[in-house]
């Protein structure tokens, strides 16, 4: 019996830690959360607004058996270490694990694993620490907060518009979709023109005339026409600029530029990224070793430990060259950077991608070549560039040409794959010298709207506004997806009408509290709260006397959307019947609901399959009221012959009952019979 319990997360990390730990330590997982708040209580809250916000907690649906697990482990081992994951959320299930399971101050420990390594496994267990209270505490404001606005507005918003859902950042995020596309449909087009000379080697635009000291903007094609009558193919080379520049890796990855690079290099959604990094981080079977790949992945930090910094430049230094060792970048003072943990990086330099390729996914290997290039570049020395640009001039109307070549890759040398580093290599050219163009044409143009959000964009707003934490990103978006807020075009946000009304509505009553700011100084609240400088519940009394009185009068006062009408009667009252929302979608039924309780049964052509084999009715398709495809008889109730699998209308060989198909193979409904 091991004398030591260490619990985890994840079951797959348990599993790695357990063999670098030994015989004395036994290691298990929670599975993620095992509470949650519950939905009891005042509005069904599950907390107590009258007397300082006190939660009650309940266990979350299918974990009572990890529970009564979890509490057999504790009682047979001397000490346990609480080993969630390491930021505010991980804090918190520690802090649940113990209450639930009753462990004593003196029976736990708690530790963190920035990184799945031996070595650092190891080394937290040897230097444990406790639960830090305010973290707690932050994390549990947070969840109040949510629970309060998520449920008092969405019921709000179900009742009076039909909509899914509303949340504290999930609707500022909405609202800055809403608003984005509000400026695209309100944005007039500028036309204007540009002219074009085309030379052997290069091409020159205009840009300005001589008596002029800004650029020139043309914006009709009249004096597209004058510049046109009034040069000739003869341009004079007037000055040739060329300067040295510099151009610097960017830091290595946050949680948030982590989402945001993948996103735009890789085209992974956040979720997948977020999915990803965990495996990676979790634990990968080498074939000699199971270890975590990569650090942390919920991190607002760019740091890198000197453990790490001092075999990568010496890493560098080996495999490119001296002067290629470039230095530690640091985060300016005004970055918004918490220096909680380390930026997401490899745990070992010297696991280069192409050699773990074979033991992971093409998933896997992308997202690692990925931060493990981006880490290595953040170390290494500036690319430099020759940028020259030239100006030409043709009867005092000037036209520009520009050329940048790289002359040292740096860390290009490295990250170059997912940088624009072509060069533009110029001709030379002499001060003084003539040029003939071959053509020169002008073109229309106009300005365009400003872009709606892609994914990568909404997530670099939302961190540069301060509006949730990074580690939601993923969350938020899906939220607004699937619940039909938003749809998908060209990659790009588009609300939907209901996106649309529901952020108007909540505008209309919520303004000052759905909204950037406020959202952002909340953030700020809560990390207050995390310094030990907040009183959680204080903060949660201030939002909650400001917020409640709102969502009363918006109960009250706010207009409730009328039933769209189909146009027909209802056959057992005459009143008009009109198309309403329920859990498994819409239906229609009748507008004096409930005094009237008729609904429309849907109309749907049932698609045949197969004569039934227990009457004279027939196999048709039709779906569950969760939406789900089965096959049942057309006769049904008086005939109960229904399958999941699609019937062929053929009889098993050896019981004689129905046999299905499923994924192009054919089995029977009842026995273990499979057609090979």
């Amino acid at each position: 019996m091991a004398k030591n319990l260490v619990i985890v997360e994840s079951p797959s990390k348990s599993k790695t830690i357990e063999k670098y730990l030994g015989r004395d330590f036994k290691v298990v997982s929670s599975k993620g959360h095992i509470r949650d708040l519950a939905t009891s209580g005042h509005l069904g809250l599950g907390v107590d607004v009258e007397n300082g916000f006190k939660p009650t907690y309940v266990p979350i649906k299918g974990k009572a058996a990890v529970i009564k697990e979890l509490k057999r482990n504790v009682k047979e081992c001397d000490m346990v270490y609480l080993a969630s994951d390491p930021d505010r959320e991980g804090e918190a299930i520690a802090w649940h694990l113990k209450d639930t399971l009753g462990i004593k101050d003196k029976d736990y420990k708690r530790v963190l694993f920035n990184e799945i390594t031996h070595d650092k496994v190891l080394e937290a267990i040897a230097n444990p620490t406790v639960i830090d209270d305010n973290l707690v505490k932050s994390q549990e404001t947070r969840r109040i907060l949510d629970r309060i606005i998520g449920f008092r507005l969405s019921k709000l918003l179900q009742a009076k518009i039909g909509a899914k859902s509303a949340g504290r950042v999930q609707s500022v995020a909405l609202k800055l979709i809403v608003d984005r596309e509000r400026e695209i449909e309100a944005f007039n087009p500028v036309e204007y023109w540009t002219i074009t000379a085309h030379f052997d080697k290069f091409d020159a635009n205009y840009f300005k005339v001589v008596d002029k000291k800004d650029e020139t903007k043309i914006y009709e094609e009249s004096e597209a026409d004058s510049v046109l009558n009034n040069i000739t193919d003869q341009y004079r080379v007037e000055d040739v600029d060329t300067k040295k520049t510099r151009r610097s890796a960017k830091y290595p990855f946050t949680t948030s530029t982590l989402q945001q690079e993948a996103s735009t290099k890789l085209g992974f959604p956040a979720r997948k990224t977020m999915s990803v990094a965990q495996k990676l981080y979790e634990g990968i079977d080498l074939g000699t070793e199971t270890v975590g790949l990569i650090t942390y992945m919920r991190t607002d930090s760019i740091r890198l430990s000197d453990d790490f910094v001092r075999p990568a430049m010496k890493y560098i230094e080996e495999n490119y060259g001296k002067e290629y060792v470039g230095y530690v970048k640091q985060a300016k003072k005004n970055d918004n950077v918490q220096d909680a943990h380390e930026g997401i990086r490899p745990t070992s330099v010297l696991r280069e991608p192409t050699k773990v390729k074979q033991y992971l996914s093409n998933d896997e290997f992308k997202l690692y070549s990925l931060i493990y290039k981006r880490t290595l570049a953040s170390l290494m020395a500036d690319a430099l560039l020759d940028q020259t640009t030239v100006i030409l001039d043709n009867n005092h109307y000037k036209f520009k040409t520009t050329g940048s070549v790289i002359t040292f890759l740096g860390y290009l040398k490295v990250y170059g794959d997912y940088e624009s580093n072509e060069d533009n290599i110029l001709p030379a050219f002499v001060v003084g010298e003539e040029k003939t163009t071959k053509n020169v044409e002008k073109e229309q143009h106009f300005t365009q709207p400003p872009a709606r959000y892609t994914e990568a964009r909404l997530i670099k707003e939302l961190e540069e506004l301060g509006i949730g934490r990074p580690s939601t990103y993923a969350t938020i978006i899906d939220t607004i997806k699937s619940h039909d807020f938003v749809v998908l075009e060209d990659k790009k946000f588009k609300p939907t009408s209901m996106g649309i009304e529901s952020t108007d509505k909540l505008q209309e009553k919520f303004s000052g509290i759905i909204n950037t700011s406020y959202t952002s100084e909340m953030e700020t609240d809560l990390d207050e709260i995390a310094e030990g400088h907040m009183v959680w519940n204080k903060v949660l009394d201030d939002f909650y006397k400001k917020f409640e009185p709102m969502v009363q009068e918006a109960f009250k006062t706010m207009e409730k959307k009328a039933a769209e009408e189909t146009g027909e009667v209802c056959p057992e009252c005459g009143n008009p019947l009109v198309v309403r929302k329920g859990k498994y979608g819409e239906f229609v039924a009748c507008s004096n609901y409930p005094t009237c309780k008729y609904i429309k049964k849907d109309e749907v052509e049932e698609k045949e399959i197969c004569d039934c084999p227990n009457c004279k009715g027939k196999i048709v398709e039709k779906k569950s009221r969760k939406g789900k495809v089965f096959y049942g008889c057309n006769h049904y109730p008086k005939c109960k012959t229904a399958y999941w699998d699609m019937p062929i209308g053929k009889k098993c060989p050896e019981c004689g009952e129905m046999l299905t198909e499923k994924n192009h193979t054919i089995k029977c409904s009842s026995c273990s019979y499979e057609e090979k």
